[in-house]
């Protein structure tokens, strides 16, 4: 009874790392009045489509998962004529301790930018991580 004890005490704890929300936001900083359109999806959920007008953003909190494949994957447009667009990984959970962590993406004229805070990996700073495709 003692063991069974302990380890429901571990493995609470255990649990409890990953009940921690982690999530994903995605900010218009284009210019020129330009829309930025996004959808992104998971294996469960899809999100969108939703048009962002310039400054603002759009938060997605979730849950990491114990077997640490929680992933989104986006897709982003310039308008209005949505010519330039951009698909990527918007978060990636890397193993099961990884409790997530916040992916915060930025689009821009020149490009896609990131900043993590979070997670098992090293944070890191804004920085530009994907061009427009044409």
């Amino acid at each position: 009874m003692k063991n069974l004890s302990v380890f429901l005490f571990v493995f609470s704890i255990y649990i409890l790392g990953h009940v921690s929300g982690t999530g994903i936001t995605i900010t218009n900083e284009l210019q020129f009045k330009k829309l930025l359109w996004m959808r992104c999806y998971s294996k469960d959920d899809v999100i969108g489509p939703k048009v962002l007008s310039i400054g603002h953003q759009y938060e997605n909190s979730f849950r990491a998962n114990i077997w640490g494949t929680a992933r989104f994957m986006c897709t982003l447009k310039q308008g209005p004529n949505y010519k330039h667009y951009q698909n990527f990984t918007a978060f990636k959970q890397y193993t099961g301790y990884d409790n997530g962590a916040d992916w915060d993406w930025r689009a821009r004229e020149d490009g896609i930018y990131l900043k993590k805070e979070g997670g098992i990996k090293k944070s890191v700073d804004m920085h530009k991580v994907y061009d427009w495709i044409n």
